[in-house]
């Protein structure tokens, strides 16, 4: 053998403060964007329609927020956590300028954070993502750590860093691209009539439906946003694994949750941040995806009266419909069908 591939990163590859540039670029394509539709039925009208994102001021419809997500984090797997056991959370996640079709995006990240477990196999690792498109603009910026293998068990560890990650991101950082038209804003063709101002802090909403979830599309996922992981796409390895099949990608949770939420607010236009998150138990083909959102916050937006930001905590169950609401009360432990626990905040219209 030559050594010219490479089996990707193990633990004790990465040290604090590597950099880490990611490959390929990638140039995204409406059919990026037919395909996200297919695979988690986004109904947002503003990543949906050109003359309604013309109508608050964009060029045409952007990419759904999460579909940006998508592009950038693929683009960071094969370096960071191709030898992964799970992706943990995320903190810090700021969105910035709008992504279009035909835009071409590059990510980048650091290593912020190292952390072995005590069974000496695994360790945590702490990195910090920039993803940029062809004109070097921000578009999305995120924290997230992944507890990943280590090659050799009888390394020693290294030193023990875990990082200070944002709490939250503030509402005078969110980046919001698009106006309403002095008239107001027409919400006959987005699908509900609720805006910024109907909703409530503590305000709880069932998102109703559930999307089951299929081999053939989580694979296609990840192969889409080419997710180097082979806890999500090869079964051959998997097999002798902790579940002995594939784990769902944490991301494509994320994009049902987003899609479900569509029932209660469709009038979300786009994430502007995630404040922090966690995958709770892995997701596999099968498992049916339920959601429901608790309203923390309803922020007004420094010099904006048209545009407003409802802090979310959105919690995503497996084969358990969300009526009753299972989750965190009081001291309470997580229920056993929450795969997702979430905190973010989206952009929504105000009434003029």
């Amino acid at each position: 053998m030559t050594g010219k591939t490479s089996p990707g990163n193990f633990f004790e590859d990465f040290f604090i403060g590597q950099r880490l540039p990611h490959a390929p670029p990638r140039t995204v394509t409406t059919g990026d964007v037919a395909l996200y539709t297919a695979l988690f039925g986004s109904r947002f009208a503003i990543s949906s329609s050109d003359p309604f994102a013309r109508v608050l001021g964009l060029p045409a419809a952007p990419l759904e927020s999460m579909l940006v997500f998508h592009m950038v984090f693929g683009r960071t797997v094969a370096e960071i956590s191709r030898n992964a056991i799970a992706n943990l959370g995320y903190a810090g996640v700021r969105f910035g300028v709008p992504v279009y079709p035909g835009d071409t995006l590059q990510a980048d990240s650091v290593v912020i954070g190292l952390k072995q477990n005590t069974d000496g196999k695994t360790g945590v690792v702490y990195v910090h993502s920039t993803g940029t498109n062809q004109h070097g603009e921000v578009m999305l910026d995120f924290r997230r750590w992944v507890m990943v293998n280590k090659r050799d068990r009888t390394r020693p560890a290294p030193e023990t860093i875990v990082p200070q990650l944002p709490a939250r991101i503030l509402a005078t950082d969110f980046h919001v691209p698009m106006t309403l038209p002095s008239e107001g804003y027409d919400s006959a063709r987005t699908g509900d009539q609720f805006l910024w101002d109907d909703y409530e802090v503590g305000e709880r909403i069932d998102h109703v439906d559930g999307m089951t979830i299929e081999e053939a599309e989580h694979m296609l996922a990840t192969k889409l946003y080419q997710n180097t992981a082979k806890v999500h796409f090869n079964q051959h390895v998997e097999r002798e694994g902790r579940f002995g099949k594939r784990i769902v990608y944490g991301g494509h949770v994320i994009s049902l949750a987003r899609s479900l939420s569509f029932s209660g607010l469709a009038n979300a236009l786009t994430v502007a941040a995630i404040h922090g998150g966690r995958h709770a138990a892995p997701t596999f083909a099968g498992d049916t995806v339920y959601a429901w959102s608790q309203v923390l916050e309803c922020e007004s937006l420094p010099g904006r009266a048209d545009i407003g930001a409802l802090r979310l905590r959105t919690v995503a169950t497996k084969d358990r419909a969300c009526s009753d609401f299972p989750g965190h009360e009081g001291g309470s432990a997580l229920d056993p069908s929450v795969v997702l626990d979430i905190d973010w905040s989206v952009l929504i219209p105000r009434r003029i």
